[in-house]
């Protein structure tokens, strides 16, 4: 059966994953949970089915690079200069705090130094996958903290590539190996820093250009089967093509071909026609992860084990708000990014596997690190959901001592006005054409950078959840005329329509849908009309049919949504 062995590992990865997973979710914890138990089951240290172990790190490979291709294709060049401030010396700290507990760790338990520091290192890198998915489940990607943790992660790993070229030429030195070994490691880092440095002036100077281009040229040709495959080569091709010739890791090359395809006008279409692999190949990430865990080291090792995963989620969490908090951010950021990093993965795997081959890592510190990577990812998404409901319950709390303050400021007499929920891409831009006819208008958003933008633009704002009365209370919506609500989340939406209701009969509510079940669901809670996109641009079309020489006066279209 060896020539099946990899249609046996997606088989097997695949349905104990949906299994596993979907009574995660019944069980209300992360899928992430599920998938990693698969890899476990499937896994050389349970009896029954074992997976080929070659194998299930290269697909899973494939996923981080889909997965970076995808975050780089919605983060710009000018979002991570944004962050460089903070993510460049906040990740380069945290790095070197990890390193020395990891090095402490060491100690204790009698390792040589080089083990010590490898140990160190490897638990000193989040992992990026677990970072995306967490910050995609709370739609947080294009937040300024989503930012900043994004950024961050992309300097470890930028870190963590060094570091894996650096460490063969530092081994015999780590060992305590006596001998002139200066000119290796200068030839070493010199090479290192010539092909990063090489890396990013081809990908900034040529892939800046060309990378766009083609995928232009091809979505020019009408083909969505090309359109596809173009964005796929786009992204395997330039990972691989980077490690070849760069010696960067599969993720970098993957990430900065994303992020110099954002500046076409095709990226936002290239996102969705990947998003269905990226998923697929992210569970076979978790799975292999799983794969590689021995569970009896929890029961031979367990003050071990306890003292990695403090390590990971407490010691590098205390370095990651201190230096945020240092930086000048407010602690609700200092606590969303830290929460976000406390855990460990592909990097922390690979530094422990060149750790064990050069002799510096003994066998127990690779099992403790993948301990310490399995409980932190498992633990990761409870802890970053808990801060998150903490911080709103905070942000309602200080709603209710003191009203928010908007500027410019409410007029005391105004009614008749519109207020508008939501100020993200749909809502800026309804909030641009009302008060371009002159519209009063209110703005209600949760996000800071969002209520900020609409002050920039001369809207009263207020910030916080609209589903909470008395936020909502602050946009006297009984004197108003008509609600907007932009917001994506139709449950969200229909439990603010029910408070408007209650608060006054007489309004005009709108509401923003993406199916016919959503638009069933709005006006079943009290909305007068919702509108669902693809519709109007379907009604729009036809419009301008209708009015064509040919069909002109002679017919009429019926009204496009509820």
């Amino acid at each position: 059966m060896h020539h099946t062995s990899l249609i046996a590992l997606l088989v097997g990865a695949f349905v104990l994953a949906f299994a596993l997973g979907a009574i995660a979710h019944r069980l209300r914890l992360s899928p992430l949970v599920g998938y990693l138990l698969a890899g476990v089951v499937v896994g050389p240290f349970t009896p029954g089915f074992v997976g080929d172990q070659t194998l299930a790190p290269q697909l899973a490979e494939i996923g981080v690079i889909l997965l970076m291709f995808g975050v780089g294709l919605h983060f710009s060049l000018r979002d991570l200069l944004e962050v460089k401030a903070i993510a460049v010396p906040g990740a380069l700290l945290r790095i070197a705090f990890t390193t020395v507990l990891g090095w402490g760790f060491g100690q204790v338990l009698g390792w040589s130094h080089g083990a010590g520091i490898v140990f160190g290192l490897s638990l000193s890198v989040a992992s990026t996958v677990v970072l995306l998915r967490t910050l995609e489940d709370w739609r947080l990607i294009e937040s300024e903290k989503g930012r900043i943790a994004i950024g961050w992660v992309i300097v470890e790993d930028v870190a963590m590539v060094l570091a894996l070229v650096l460490l063969p030429a530092f081994a015999d030195v780590l060992r305590g190996a006596e001998g002139g070994e200066s000119p290796s490691v200068v030839y070493v880092l010199t090479s290192t820093f010539i092909k990063v440095g090489a890396f990013l002036a081809f990908m900034l100077l040529i892939g800046r250009r060309v990378i766009p281009w083609i995928l232009e040229r091809v979505a020019g040709t009408g083909s969505r089967e090309l359109f596809t495959l173009c964005v796929l080569a786009i992204a395997l091709g330039v990972a691989f093509g980077s490690a070849e010739m760069f010696g960067v890791s599969f993720a970098l090359g993957a990430f900065f071909a994303g992020m110099l395809l954002n500046e076409s006008e095709f990226s936002h279409k290239a996102a969705n026609e990947t998003l269905p692999l990226r998923d697929a190949f992210a569970v076979l990430f978790f799975v292999s992860v799983g794969m590689l865990f021995d569970p009896w080291i929890i029961t031979e090792r367990p003050l071990q084990v306890l003292a990695t995963v403090l390590v990971i989620v407490v010691g590098k969490s205390v370095a990651v708000w201190a230096i945020v908090r240092a930086m000048g951010k407010p602690n609700t950021t200092a606590l969303t990014i830290t929460a976000s990093l406390a855990q460990i993965g592909e990097f922390s795997f690979i530094l422990a596997g060149l750790g064990l081959q050069l002799e510096l890592l003994p066998e127990e510190g690779q099992d403790l690190i993948l301990a310490g990577a399995l409980i932190s990812i498992v633990i990761n998404p409870v802890l970053f959901g808990w801060m998150l409901r903490r911080e709103r319950r905070a942000s309602e709390e200080r709603v209710q001592v003191a009203p928010p303050q908007v500027s410019p400021p409410i007029p005391e007499d105004l009614s008749g006005h519109v207020i508008l929920i939501g100020f993200g891409r749909v809502g800026s831009e309804l909030g641009r054409l009302l008060q371009a006819q002159k519209v009063p208008l209110v703005v209600i958003d949760g996000e800071d950078d969002l209520v900020e933008h609409a002050r920039a633009a001369g809207l009263p704002s207020i910030r916080g959840n609209a589903a909470n009365e008395r936020v909502l209370a602050e946009a006297r919506p009984q004197s108003a005329n008509t609600v907007m609500l932009a917001i994506p989340n139709v449950l969200e939406a229909g439990e603010i329509i029910a408070h408007l209701r209650g608060i006054n009969p007489g309004l005009t509510i709108v509401a923003r849908a993406h199916s016919d079940n959503e638009v069933k669901h709005l006006l079943e809670h009290g909305a007068d009309g919702a509108v669902m996109a693809e519709r109007e641009l379907a009604h729009s079309l036809a419009e301008m049919v209708m009015a064509t020489p040919a069909f002109r006066g002679d017919r009429h279209l019926p009204p496009a949504s509820a």
